[in-house]
């Protein structure tokens, strides 16, 4: 059985589309699915329109994707975990693709990244440099990882210790259990961080890791992109 495993937070407006196409893409497969979001205190209408699109919710409390990413993994049934953002599409040409690497001797993988809309000159410079770094790393995007359970549980699962950046940590720990593909397939998820965060603050954070490695990915409160007030998006 195949788990998606989708983390929201105040979710709402962008969530529906999410399930509605995992659900159009693992129908095209055939397989046994189930969809879970894990709620990680929203207080919006999350958890509502998730079970209306016929997703099982869990409901926690820990405002840390790592973790809630990882209660979605021991609630999940599935022998294959699929790890989808709440504000990602995926397709089912992608989903067969990563099926298909799985079959093939995979342990885990990604996709290749596209973002939605309209983005400013930053973003459009970073997602250059993400993709490059993605592909010859051999690194999974957060917004779309899949792995067998096997691998995922031999790999200790997402690194709780991150509040962001957690995908790569469990990206070099999949590789340490079998291989990871990059594959050529494409996840559109939303480019609003970029049109919402400025150049200086995306590419301040940047240094900031640079500089300090990994205790800088140790608390919340300095990684605003993720864990601040959700600014309006101006849209597409």
């Amino acid at each position: 059985m195949i788990s998606f495993i989708v983390p929201a937070y105040n979710e709402e407006p962008l969530i529906g589309r999410t399930l509605a196409a995992l659900h159009a893409a693992a129908r095209d497969t055939g397989e046994a699915y189930e969809i879970v979001v894990v709620d990680d205190g929203s207080t919006d209408a999350t958890a509502e329109v998730a079970i209306d699109h016929g997703a099982r919710v869990l409901r926690v409390q820990h405002r840390q994707i790592a973790s809630t990413r990882n209660a979605g993994a021991r609630a999940a049934s599935g022998d294959i975990l699929m790890f989808v953002d709440a504000d990602t599409i995926v397709t089912g040409a992608t989903l067969n693709a990563a099926l298909a690497a799985l079959r093939a001797g995979a342990v885990a993988g990604g996709a290749s990244l596209r973002l939605d809309g309209r983005l400013p000159w930053h973003g459009r410079v970073l997602l250059v440099v993400v993709r490059a770094g993605m592909r010859l790393g051999r690194l999974a995007a957060g917004c779309y990882v899949f792995c067998t359970r096997a691998a995922f549980e031999a790999a200790g699962g997402f690194d709780e210790r991150l509040f962001a950046s957690e995908e790569i940590a469990l990206s070099r720990a999949l590789a340490r259990q079998g291989r990871v593909v990059i594959l050529r397939e494409t996840v559109v998820s939303s480019g609003r961080k970029l049109r919402t965060h400025s150049g200086w603050e995306i590419f301040g954070l940047m240094s900031a890791v640079v500089r300090q490695g990994r205790r800088a990915l140790r608390s919340r409160e300095r990684l605003g992109l993720w864990y601040g007030d959700r600014r309006s998006d101006p849209g597409p």
